[in-house]
């Protein structure tokens, strides 16, 4: 298939391939699968129309059929954006009715929903709404309106590559998730990170809990649980985006919330960075500086540190110099921001902060480290 500028997206000077979501795939599976199924011949290419009403082309990777049923598979095509699922088989299987209804389900490597929160009810397999409304469409537009089919997706590989996605954290269990609001796959969209942060808050809401937990990342998992003690029950990996997992809690309605970060991180929290990644902003040096210049260090010290590459060299040359007192300076500052970010919207959102170095361990915490642990256990 011919290519156009729409297939296409730049990102940091780079021009990226755009792909196909699960669901994108799964549709054309199930596509091919029922005009194998009424032609009784098979298909070697198939087009559909994904989500957003784009054009798709597929080719078709394995086939088998009789008069009753039909059963495609489609490989997924992520374009540049190598995820988990990029490169796996999707099959459709297709199986005729005696009625005119059409039902859709889930079989190996699809995975269950556990819990609510998600966008599917608890027992019903992962195949999400929209793809759910266009993979039906798509087969109803081949089979006419008399007649009926079951069509059920499945990934041969979906349960192994689950493990490598999101969905043990969302209770998605026995395998992978057909996905896709759009149909197409932008590379190095954040968008989609962000809408699997909101699931795993939303499933923390629905089961009643009213405050949570926030780390940008392992570290900062490892020292809740390793440190203070803390299991991850009320906890979500916020990853860089602090700003908008903050909002989040805010709309989610959550009372309370407790950010536990390295300080090469939150350190940019303080300065009102939200979004921790170092291509958006990386003024540690800056913030560091200013912090100890506000404690009255001397200039030589601050000149050091500017030059430090990294905070734990700057951690080094603070303690050496006695000015310790910065971390609470800096954790203040965290809680402060982040208070202010939420300050004109209801629910109002208790926040308390600790940060710490993997070198050195805790720095500080907004309160008593021991009251913030018996708190949160």
């Amino acid at each position: 298939m011919a290519t156009t500028a729409d297939d296409y997206v730049f990102y940091n000077g780079r021009k990226l391939r755009k792909g196909f979501t699960t669901g994108t795939t799964a549709t054309a599976a199930a596509v091919a699968a029922t005009k194998t199924l009424l032609q009784q011949e098979p298909q070697t290419v198939i087009a559909v129309t994904a989500a957003n009403g784009q054009n798709a082309e597929f080719e078709v990777q394995d086939y088998e059929f009789d008069h009753q049923h039909a059963s495609v598979a489609i490989t997924k095509d992520g374009g540049d954006d190598q995820d988990a699922t990029d490169g796996m088989l999707i099959y459709a299987t297709v199986t005729l009715r005696d009625d005119d209804q059409i039902t859709l389900d889930g079989g190996k490597g699809i995975g269950r929903v556990t819990q609510k929160g998600l966008a599917n009810p608890p027992g019903m397999a992962a195949i999400n709404p929209t793809p759910r409304k266009v993979i039906t469409q798509g087969v109803r537009d081949v089979l006419g309106a008399k007649r009926g089919a079951n069509i059920v997706i499945s990934a041969p590989e979906g349960e192994k590559v689950a493990k490598l996605t999101y969905n043990p954290k969302l209770g998605i269990v026995g395998g992978i998730s057909i996905l896709g609001t759009s149909g197409i796959v932008t590379p190095m969209s954040e968008e989609s990170w962000k809408h699997s942060i909101s699931i795993e808050m939303n499933i923390h809401r629905e089961r009643g809990d009213e405050r949570l937990i926030l780390t940008p990342g392992n570290y900062g998992e490892d020292f809740l649980t390793q440190e203070m003690k803390i299991p991850v029950t009320q906890q979500v990996q916020m990853s860089n985006f602090v700003g908008y997992v903050l909002k989040e809690a805010q709309r989610l309605g959550f009372k309370q919330v407790l950010l536990v970060g390295d300080l090469g991180k939150m350190i940019k929290v303080s300065a009102g960075i939200f979004s921790t990644h170092s291509k958006d902003a990386d003024a540690r040096a800056e913030v560091m500086v200013a912090n100890l210049a506000l404690l009255g260090a001397p200039v030589d010290l601050l000149k050091q540190v500017y030059n430090c590459l990294t905070t734990i060299a700057m951690i080094d040359l603070i303690d050496q110099a006695g000015y310790q007192a910065v971390y609470q300076q800096i954790v203040d500052r965290i809680k402060l921001r982040s208070e202010k970010l939420l300050a004109h919207r209801e629910p109002q959102v208790a926040i308390e902060a600790v940060i710490f170095s993997r070198g050195t361990g805790l720095l500080a915490a907004t309160r008593p480290l021991t009251e913030i642990e018996d708190e949160w256990r």
